[in-house]
């Protein structure tokens, strides 16, 4: 087993991250004194569990606040075969393809048992020796999830049936926690329910070398950073 350490940057002593997680500090320290209003997204998604195909979540968490549909505000979606492994898609659009999209090495399991913390955070660390290449635009990475560290992806160059009937499934959905009927019978039957969590994320660029992800809660919701991704790149 890997060891947990206190910090998703134990091993990231890139300068690249300085300015984001100082940002992720002054946002944390903000939004404290907030913590503990209406459960938001993140909440929500902790639920899936006890949720069967008949449920509708997305109509639970109520609109957003108009600006996150019409802001540059980047779309971001958790999902899974219950039995499965978890798969980020990143969109700058939810009408468009994804611009990043990699399939964790961890269960959806596991992800649940780190949720219950309230805060999750996601690094994506590469170790890459050239930076011609946009952050996202690196292939194999590095997974920690609140300083674990669970293995290596490979980000998808192409999407699969799977990823493309989640994508095209939640085409109408800007932000919400739900289930999903998988493509066949059959393989619901084998994974599980499809599950997902879908939300509008603030983008954070802070260098050539890094870029965060910060979740926004709809209004009414807790204003926590409950979710944050980090893509940082090693030389």
């Amino acid at each position: 087993m890997p060891p947990v350490h206190s910090s998703p940057y134990h091993q990231m002593e890139n300068p690249a991250l300085a300015s984001l997680l100082n940002h992720t500090t002054t946002r944390e320290k903000r939004s404290k004194s907030r913590i503990g209003g209406a459960g938001g997204i993140f909440r929500m998604f902790k639920l899936l569990p006890m949720l069967t195909s008949g449920c509708k979540m997305v109509t639970l968490l109520g609109r957003p606040r108009n600006p996150l549909l019409t802001d540059r505000a980047t779309t971001g979606t958790l999902f899974g075969y219950r039995r499965g492994r978890v798969s980020l898609a990143i969109q700058e659009d939810p009408h468009r393809l994804p611009v990043f999209v990699i399939e964790l090495p961890m269960s959806s399991t596991a992800f649940q048992k780190e949720m219950a913390s309230d805060v999750v955070r996601l690094s994506f660390e590469s170790e890459t020796k050239s930076n011609k290449k946009k952050v996202l635009e690196e292939f194999v990475w590095g997974v920690y999830c609140n300083g674990r560290k669970y293995g290596y992806s490979i980000r998808r160059k192409q999407m699969t049936d799977d990823e493309l009937h989640v994508m095209q499934s939640l085409r109408g959905v800007s932000m919400g926690a739900g289930v999903l009927p998988g493509l066949s019978e059959k393989e619901t039957a084998v994974d599980g329910e499809l599950t997902y969590m879908r939300a509008r994320f603030e983008r954070v660029a802070g260098s050539k070398d890094s870029e965060a992800f910060h979740m926004i809660n709809p209004e009414g919701a807790a204003d926590g950073q409950e979710l944050s991704i980090f893509f940082v790149r090693v030389h």
